[in-house]
């Protein structure tokens, strides 16, 4: 009975460890400020870490998040990210930034963020969001979003964010990662590289394959 009881409580631990494994551990130490010299840093977390006493205020600044970005692309969007690349202080807190501005009926189109949840502020416009659940239910919620609003998108799940309105549009997402990573679906589906065979893709969608092998023609943007 006690070998049972044993076995149950490691089962207990190591499903603990995998959720606690599922997003950025936390950290084990005030700060690890984010370097790329191995040879005068500790490796942390995917990156290394400068030796505390050498860290300053500005590796945990940034400015400009309040400056407009240019919307003429073709999705009509752009993303301004504020994670570790652009903090190094942010390496093993867990959290990252991003302002995302709209041009009128402009999108950040179907996207995933592999590594965090997204909580998303609406600053001006309204938009048009929404999130697909996983298989087999593919249940989608979708919610118009006005100045003021607040939306979550949870971990893993395709999103999307609509600009509805005549007038630009900016919003700020706060994710739960110091690098949450983007896989835009159309661009990784149609725009990888090399291509994914056209045989598998018109299989996948039900589309004649020249219609993939047109698709994969196109120039997919990145509007990160």
């Amino acid at each position: 009975m006690k070998g049972v009881q044993f076995l149950v409580a490691f089962v207990v631990l190591a499903l603990a460890s995998s959720f606690a494994s599922a997003s950025d551990p936390s950290p084990l130490q005030d700060f690890c400020v984010a370097i790329d010299d191995y040879k005068s840093g500790v490796f942390v977390n995917g990156k290394f870490c400068k030796d505390p006493k050498l860290a300053s205020a500005d590796d945990f600044f940034y400015s400009g998040l309040n400056i407009p970005q240019n919307t003429s692309n073709p999705v009509g969007s752009t993303v301004t990210p504020v994670n570790v690349v652009q903090i190094p202080g942010l390496n093993t807190l867990g959290i990252s930034l991003a302002r995302i501005d709209y041009e009128p009926y402009g999108q950040n189109p179907p996207h995933t963020h592999p590594r965090a949840s997204e909580i998303l502020f609406v600053q001006e416009g309204t938009l048009y969001v929404g999130f697909v659940t996983s298989n087999p239910d593919n249940k989608l919620f979708t919610k118009v979003l006005n100045k003021g609003d607040v939306f979550v998108f949870p971990i893993g799940l395709i999103h999307f964010q609509f600009n509805i309105g005549k007038t630009n549009a900016v919003a700020f997402a706060a994710l739960s990662s110091q690098n949450p990573g983007v896989i835009t679906i159309a661009n990784a589906v149609f725009g990888s590289d090399p291509p994914i065979n056209p045989d598998v893709l018109a299989k996948a969608f039900q589309l004649d394959q020249n219609v993939v092998k047109s698709l994969q023609a196109k120039f997919w943007w990145d509007n990160n």
